[in-house]
């Protein structure tokens, strides 16, 4: 009798399991991927010069780029890429990628550096220039794109630092006619972006909007020129803002960061204004000399740090602007 009553209550469990089974799963948001993918990103390298003279074909590199799936994720996603500063992809990468994908959305982090034998530009920012990281992020585009699991119309790029550079200029009319593809990135995001260099064109915007954001205390990259760049872009009818955070420091939002860390090495072009002088030469808007690493403008030595508040703040921010700008 005993045996036939718990052979009973086995059999209601194994039922009630087969039904809990067969029942559609309610996925909760999540920090992690639903799904990893892993893809190949046929590029092109260009120096400064090639890229705003245009024409040149470059020297081929296979770069790579990590697509990360939020769970429960509909059978299409919009995705924002992700491309890093002169350290390369750092926790702040990963950090962002978990509050994208607990959002909704999807992240592709893209690494411009290992394909091309590059570690850090931080010390040597001759080693690739910021302009070639834009082609990176237009083939990511592509390549995103194409993708069935991805929206084709909803892939915002989000830049930091040197990376920002891509992210933000690849606004420009003039450089998407020139190294875009079909497809527009339906946003763009700065942090600590360098904007003191103004290129031929460059409030000739597409209709994307733009959102900086840009620590007050930022000793590696000034903001000033941020505030002249957004000013002229909003005076040209952009959707364009500035977010300043004070007592923040460059790379406020990289979370295994100190609060302070010296970098005595760093090149900073901090003191530089500069400009696209004739043929894709960009020169010292002060001097009218033509700019290089050896300028007496660039400085050596910055400071970067985390900013908990700042870091909440500012993700809080970029999760409303692309939950509005890619639904």
């Amino acid at each position: 009798m005993r045996v036939s009553t718990i052979a009973a209550a086995l059999a209601r469990a194994a039922i009630l399991a087969g039904c809990a089974a067969a029942a559609p799963a309610s996925h909760a948001a999540s920090p992690l991927p639903g799904r990893i993918e892993v893809h190949a990103v046929k590029s092109r390298t260009l120096t400064g010069e090639e890229f705003l003279r245009g024409g040149a074909p470059g020297r081929e590199v296979l770069l790579g780029g990590e697509l990360r799936l939020p769970v429960g994720a509909p059978a299409k996603v919009p995705v924002v890429v992700l491309v890093h500063g002169s350290g390369g992809i750092s926790s702040g990468a990963d950090a962002w990628a978990r509050v994208l994908n607990e959002a909704g959305i999807g992240a592709f982090i893209l690494d411009t550096f290992t394909g091309r034998g590059i570690v850090s530009t931080v010390e040597n920012q001759d080693q690739l220039h910021s302009l070639a990281m834009m082609v990176d992020a237009y083939r990511a585009l592509d390549l995103l794109a194409a993708h069935p699991r991805v929206r084709a119309d909803r892939i915002a790029v989000m830049g930091f630092s040197k990376g920002a550079v891509a992210s933000v200029y690849s606004a420009m009319e003039r450089f998407r006619g020139a190294y875009g593809g079909p497809h527009r990135f339906a946003a763009h995001i700065g942090f600590y972006t360098p904007c003191n260099v103004a290129y031929d064109g460059d409030a000739k915007i597409g209709p994307a909007p733009i959102r900086l954001f840009h620590g007050i205390s930022d000793d590696y990259v000034s903001i000033g020129p941020c505030r002249d760049y957004v000013a002229r872009l909003k005076q040209a009818g952009a959707d364009v803002s500035l977010t300043e955070y004070p007592d923040s420091q460059h790379s406020f939002d990289t979370p295994t960061s100190p609060p302070l860390v010296d970098v005595p090495k760093a090149q900073s072009t901090r003191n530089c204004r500069l400009r696209e002088g004739p043929g894709g030469t960009i020169v010292n808007a002060a001097t009218g000399e033509a700019y290089s690493l050896k300028d007496p403008c660039v400085a050596t030595g910055a400071h970067t740090g985390h900013n908990p508040e700042t870091t909440a703040a500012a993700r809080k921010a970029v999760v409303a602007f692309v939950q509005d700008a890619l639904k």
